[in-house]
């Protein structure tokens, strides 16, 4: 009975609803491109479907200065824990089943993603001399001319490396990071065990976050395989994003995600 009156009262979701990203193929790096899928394996677990658009701009167009955002009706709304909300707010929840005790537990798993991985992949992009040479610089200022594209990449650079201090990563070496997502790694694998999702056999945002910074960072070409290699060390972990691939993407028409 609950579950009905919660889908009367949903509001529709238009049909022109979109998702702003970086360009796929030349400029987007790891961490956006974990962030938007994400939040579109969010909205397929949601049942709410979105269109697309890659915008050279796109970090400059959001509200808040990260992507990816969503345009939905005359609302703008960035990054996945906003969009989570204003999606609740239109009556489509993944987490609504969840007793307080759990959604406290998936609220500390979603934090450590957030801490860890997100936090890695940052550095590895931005703080890893190699990575930073080989891949950032030149993907990240690729859409504007000489010598915009290094000033914007140098800025975000020092950007990033500000922040790292700040949390205390200014002087981790590459090897800590990579144990970092081994342990972070480690913690998801245990949580989730044998079962299909984090929560039993239904999908939650944590499940959406999740497979978004796994299965960009096993699909993603970076100077070496270190921190890929330490995802696949979980043969459950990986399962779990083939699963998410393709029930939610494949499944749909969406195609393969790679």
């Amino acid at each position: 009975i609950y579950l009905v009156a919660e889908s009367k009262s949903a509001e529709p979701w238009p049909e022109n609803a979109t998702l702003y990203q970086q360009l796929k193929g030349e400029q987007i790096l790891l961490s956006d491109n974990a962030a938007s899928l994400a939040v579109q394996a969010f909205l397929q677990m949601c049942n709410l479907p979105i269109k697309v658009v890659c915008r050279a701009n796109a970090e400059y167009m959001s509200p808040s200065g990260k992507v990816p955002f969503i345009h939905v009706g005359n609302q703008v709304v960035s990054e996945l824990g906003p969009i989570v909300q204003f999606v609740k707010a239109k009556g489509h929840s993944l987490s609504d089943g969840l007793g307080e005790v759990q959604k406290a537990e998936m609220k500390a798993y979603m934090e450590l993603v957030n801490n860890m991985l997100l936090t890695a992949e940052l550095y590895l992009q931005w703080c890893d001399e190699a990575t930073v040479g080989e891949i950032t610089h030149s993907r990240y200022g690729s859409p504007y001319p000489w010598p915009l594209n290094h000033i914007l990449a140098y800025q975000k650079q020092w950007e990033v490396k500000r922040k790292m201090k700040a949390i205390g990563w200014g002087k981790k070496t590459l090897d800590q990071v990579l144990e970092d997502v081994d342990q972070c790694c480690q913690a998801l694998s245990q949580r989730l065990g044998t079962q299909p999702y984090f929560f039993n056999k239904q999908p939650t945002e944590l499940d959406a976050l999740v497979f978004g910074h796994l299965y960009t960072i096993l699909t993603t070409q970076l100077t070496n395989d270190e921190l890929s290699e330490k995802v696949k060390n979980y043969s459950n972990l990986l399962a779990f994003c083939r699963r998410i691939e393709q029930h939610y993407f494949e499944d749909r028409g969406k195609g393969r995600l790679s």
